[in-house]
C-alpha cells in the first residue's frame, strides 16, 4: 500500500486549494474527490464575487480550473468517497473507501456542508436557474425582483433581511404558526418589521413553477389546505445546512451541529487530522473563506510533516 504524506478528503475549493499548497511543498498528496465532485458550486451558474475574474465565471468550471491546478503541481486524484478513517499511531492513518484503503502521515477533511432541500423534483430542475440555498452568493442576481424564503430559524430571517438589499418584495414561507417559530425573538422582529418582507405561515411548498427559469411556486396552507400560487423570480431554501461528518463521529471530536470541533484554527481533536472549509464553518459558508481555510489547513500539514 503505498503511503501519502497528505490524503485530503474532499474537492471543494478547500481540497483543491489545500492540495495546490502541499503539492508544491513536494509533499505526496492524494485527493480523494468523493460523491459530489467540486462540491456546493458545482450546482451554481455564475459565480460573480471570487476575485481573479471580473467578468465571473460558472461554478462548475472554476472547480475543474482549481482541480487542473492541484494536478499541474503533481495532486493524485480518485473518484471515491472515505467512509471510515482508522489511526494506527503517530504520522500513521488509513483512509478507507468502498473498495480501496490508503495510507497517510496527514489527513485534510475538506468535505464541506450540504444544503438541506424540501426534496421536491421541481426544486432540483430548477437548482441554479431561480433556487438557490446561498443568499449572499446569489442576492445579487435578484435586483428589483420579487422572490421568497423558506425557513422559520434565525437563518431564515437573516436571509430574508439580507435579500430585501436587491428585491423589491420578499415572501418568508414558513411552516408553521407565527408562535412555532424557531428564530430568535429579535431576529422574528427584525423580519417582521421588514415592509418588504411578507411572512406566510402555515405554508409549505408543493411545487416550484417554471419551465427555464423560476417563475412561481405553488404552495399548500397546513390549516385550511387551501392551495394557491405566488409569482416570483426566485427561491431560496434556508431550512439548514448538514455538515458531511457522519464517517468521523468516531474519530475526531464533532460539535452538537455536526461540524468539526477544531483549535487553533485548522487542528481537530485527533493529531495529524487538520480541516478546511465549510465542514468546520457554519458561520460564512463562501468559496473564498473555504479556499483561504483550505489553505491554512495545508500550511499546518507541512508543518506537522516537518517536525
Amino acid at each position: 500500500m503505498n503511503k501519502y504524506d497528505v490524503i485530503i478528503i474532499g474537492s471543494g475549493p478547500a481540497g483543491y486549494s489545500a492540495a495546490i499548497y502541499t503539492t508544491r511543498a513536494e509533499l505526496k498528496t492524494l485527493i480523494l474527490l468523493g460523491a459530489e465532485v467540486g462540491g456546493q458550486l458545482t450546482t451554481t451558474t455564475d459565480v460573480e464575487n471570487y476575485p481573479g475574474f471580473p467578468e465571473g465565471i460558472m461554478g462548475p468550471e472554476l472547480m475543474m480550473k482549481m482541480k487542473e491546478q492541484a494536478e499541474r503541481f503533481g495532486a493524485e486524484t480518485v473518484s471515491k468517497t472515505a467512509t471510515n478513517i482508522e489511526v494506527k499511531g503517530e504520522k500513521d492513518f488509513i483512509v478507507k473507501t468502498e473498495d480501496e484503503s490508503y495510507a497517510a502521515k496527514s489527513i485534510i477533511i475538506a468535505t464541506g456542508a450540504s444544503a438541506k432541500w424540501l426534496g421536491l423534483e421541481s426544486e432540483q430542475k430548477l437548482r441554479g436557474h431561480g433556487v438557490s440555498a446561498c443568499a449572499t452568493c446569489d442576492g445579487f442576481f435578484f435586483k428589483g425582483k420579487t422572490i421568497a424564503v423558506v425557513g422559520a430559524g434565525d437563518a431564515a430571517m437573516e436571509e430574508a433581511n439580507f435579500l430585501t438589499t436587491f428585491a423589491t418584495k420578499v415572501y418568508l414561507l414558513v411552516r408553521k404558526s407565527k408562535d412555532e417559530m424557531k428564530a430568535s425573538k429579535i431576529m422574528q422582529e427584525r423580519a417582521l418589521n421588514n415592509p418588504k418582507i411578507e411572512f406566510v405561515f402555515n405554508t409549505e411548498v408543493k411545487e416550484v413553477l417554471g419551465e427555464n427559469k423560476v417563475s412561481g411556486v405553488r404552495v399548500i396552507n397546513n390549516k385550511t389546505k387551501e392551495e394557491k400560487e405566488i409569482e416570483l423570480e426566485g427561491l431560496f431554501i434556508a431550512i439548514g445546512h448538514k455538515p458531511n461528518t457522519d464517517f468521523l463521529k468516531d474519530v475526531v471530536k464533532l460539535d452538537s451541529k455536526g461540524y468539526l470541533e477544531i483549535t487553533d484554527n485548522t487542528k481537530t481533536s485527533q493529531e495529524g487530522i487538520f480541516a478546511g472549509g465549510d465542514v468546520a464553518d457554519y458561520r460564512y459558508r463562501q468559496a473564498i473563506t473555504a479556499a483561504g481555510t483550505g489553505c491554512m489547513a495545508s500550511l499546518d500539514v507541512i508543518n506537522y510533516l516537518s517536525k
